[in-house]
């Protein structure tokens, strides 16, 4: 390990004396591959220098303890370095675990009503304005792309995008299955239902990563739909596009140009096809090297979300560490609740690549 936190060092000390060079200025794509390997490596090479600084002070306090007047002071300056030198070692297996390409894209997500009628609609509803004031909170950006409202200010379905840094790396553990359990507002009779809501999260591909052949799609446009009044577009400006070899359809209605609607559906399109290419290859991954926190799959219930008990569960956390305040989860406090599937995930991989180590 330690070899190649030199490397790591002797990689960053390279990449700083290359932006140190006016020329480099010139040439933006360069310039900007060249900050993010900077901002990459420069936590690992922060946390090695301060494990080699205390293992230095490890070796200054053993030499002290030879001097008798010194001995009692050397050994708690001893076993505080050591504390450290321990604690910056697990720091560092966690920073070179491998990491998610995906990472520091934008997301784009799509929510739907499930199980549960009129009441998962509404629930769907909660779930999006959760994420729209979580990303108030990160200062991140969200785009809707289309909303298939009910009359009772429910969603049958929506799509948006969230633009910002960290995006991914954060909402990737939100894509499942989520539950509720309350009264509805619809229920007369004071009976707790249990409804549910789909969550699925997409990295937004970049057009570099994955082309298509504009032979391949069938752009259709029609007229927005809504719950009526102004929402209601009098053009037709909405845009559905079909990949024809795969049959994804995707629409976009939240603007009324033309030009902007087709630009974001596909920009929705190139990114679930990425997904789905992404998703043959990890297909052929051994069921043991997957991550157990965040796998994405829509049928999978992640979270419960129960009001009458005042209680969010995550059912892929363990022990007290999976439950959390629901006022705090639903009005966008979602960080403590991430945190913990971070650090849950983190663990996994340790784990799994001591057993292979």
């Amino acid at each position: 390990m330690l070899t190649k936190l030199k490397g790591i060092e002797q990689r960053l000390d390279a990449v700083e004396t290359q932006l140190s060079d006016p020329s480099v200025y010139g040439d933006p794509a360069l310039l900007k591959k060249l900050r993010l390997e900077q901002k990459d490596l420069t936590p690992v090479v922060e946390a090695y220098r301060a494990y080699c600084r205390a293992e230095r002070a490890m070796m200054e306090a053993e030499e002290l303890q030879s001097d008798l007047e010194l001995r009692e002071i050397a050994a708690e300056e001893y076993a505080s370095a050591k504390a450290d030198r321990e604690r910056l070692e697990e720091e560092l297996r966690i920073l070179l675990l491998p990491k998610d390409p995906n990472d520091s894209k934008n997301v784009i997500m799509e929510i739907r009503g499930g199980v549960g009628g009129e009441e998962a609609m509404l629930f769907a509803a909660d779930l999006l304005r959760m994420y729209t004031m979580y990303a108030e909170r990160r200062g991140w950006k969200i785009e809707i792309v289309s909303a298939n409202e009910t009359e009772l200010g429910g969603i049958k379905e929506t799509s948006f995008v969230v633009e910002g840094e960290g995006a991914w790396s954060r909402l990737k553990f939100e894509s499942g299955a989520h539950r509720v359990q309350r009264v509805p507002v619809t229920e007369s009779s004071g009976r707790i239902q249990t409804s549910a809501a789909t969550v699925a999260v997409l990295p937004e591909a970049e057009e570099v990563e994955f082309t298509i052949d504009p032979k391949d799609l069938q752009i259709d446009t029609f007229r927005s739909s809504g719950a009526g009044g102004q929402h209601v577009n009098k053009t037709e400006s909405a845009i559905r596009i079909t990949h024809l070899p795969t049959g994804v359809v995707v629409e976009c209605q939240d603007e009324r140009s033309q030009y902007k609607n087709k630009d974001r559906a596909m920009k929705i399109l190139r990114s679930k096809l990425y997904e789905a290419e992404q998703a043959k290859q990890d297909a052929a991954i051994a069921a043991q090297r997957r991550s157990q926190v965040g796998s994405g799959d829509r049928s999978e219930r992640i979270r419960t979300y129960n009001f009458p008990q005042n209680r969010v569960t995550d059912h892929r956390l363990t022990g007290e560490v999976k439950n959390f305040n629901i006022d705090q989860i639903i009005n966008g406090d979602l960080d403590p609740l991430i945190d913990a599937l971070v650090t849950a995930d983190q663990a996994e991989k340790l784990l799994r690549e001591r057993s292979e180590g």
